[in-house]
């Protein structure tokens, strides 16, 4: 019964606390445009042609390094240093 006298007070903060928050979000016009996200989907974006998704490079913007290669070769020596660890080790 004592946990009752903490808890109400603890409620009435809480509840205060969403109010105003609510009211800041309201005054601040984060409520204006509920269906522009959710029709941004639908529309199609200027330039696809000019985006490229991350981490890719063509042999043009590499400037003729060969950095996929590079990057394999190390992946490659990982792969088997992890291998002999594993081999190395036993239950």
């Amino acid at each position: 019964m004592d946990v009752i006298y903490g808890l109400i007070p603890m409620m009435l903060f809480f509840g205060f606390l969403v109010v105003v928050v609510f009211i800041w979000m309201a005054k601040t016009g984060h409520f204006d445009d509920l269906d522009g996200a959710a029709n941004r989907i639908f529309m199609d974006d200027e330039y696809p042609e000019e985006t490229q998704p991350a981490g890719r490079q063509t042999s043009e913007s590499s400037n003729g390094q060969n950095k996929p290669e590079e990057n394999q070769a190390s992946d490659t020596e990982a792969e088997k240093e992890s291998t002999q660890d594993s081999a190395n080790t036993k239950p």
